[in-house]
């Protein structure tokens, strides 16, 4: 498709290859779709720092269109929003990578794009909004974003939500054996996050044809 259209602008260098989905929507200039994650905290006291769930984008009725780069903390906050279930509120530095921002490498990653990306060219760049994100941390503002659930049972929640022939690759993190033998660094949460793509409820964004096509 992309070569098709002309949209194909080769290969990012390798210092940009492990840019997270949250610092490539601060670095966009067009956003379309909001982001709704569903987060379920483990229910075992002995292991707080341990969550996992899904994320889904939706399409909005109006595109956002960028005059300034970066976006805002408060225009990213815009599109998010996170079901929360657990017992008690959650700490955005506990979410890991999934909403992580380093202000370094999205400021070079800009820099980048108006040297070689004509869409960027004439974007002006304020390092003052640069500077309203953390060196190496959650977006400002994340916890506003946050829905706390504390009646649903997660266990009760997650069990129906991916009930199947076969266990959920996050059941993995119940496992204390497994978990035990991974040699991780016990202050360091670990998220699990499944990316189920772009809502379409209405089924009319996916032509039928696509539809065969995934089911031969």
């Amino acid at each position: 498709f992309a070569l098709a259209n002309d949209l194909y602008r080769g290969e990012l260098p390798e210092e940009f290859s492990d840019l997270t989905w949250v610092e490539e929507k601060i670095c966009a200039i067009y956003c379309m779709t909001t982001h709704v994650t569903c987060l379920f905290q483990s229910t075992d006291p002995s292991q707080p720092r341990i969550f996992h769930g899904n994320t889904c984008a939706h399409n909005m009725n109006v595109v956002s269109t960028a005059r300034v780069l970066p976006q805002t903390p408060s225009d990213i906050n815009g599109f998010l929003s996170i079901v929360f279930m657990g017992a008690k509120k959650i700490d955005p530095t506990n979410l890991g990578p999934v909403f992580r921002v380093h202000k370094a490498k999205v400021w070079s990653f800009l820099l980048w794009l108006c040297a070689h990306n004509r869409l960027y060219v004439h974007i002006p760049l304020d390092p003052d909004v640069m500077s309203l994100y953390p060196e190496d941390g959650a977006i400002p503002g994340l916890v506003e974003c946050v829905i706390h659930d504390s009646d649903t049972s997660p266990t009760v929640a997650f069990e129906e939500e991916t009930t199947g022939f076969e266990n959920h690759p996050a059941a993995l993190l119940y496992d204390t054996q497994i978990m035990d033998g991974c040699h991780m660094d016990p202050g360091e949460p670990i998220v699990m996050v499944e990316k189920m793509g772009v809502s379409d409820p209405e089924c009319d964004k996916v032509s039928g044809c696509t539809f065969t096509a995934s089911a031969l």
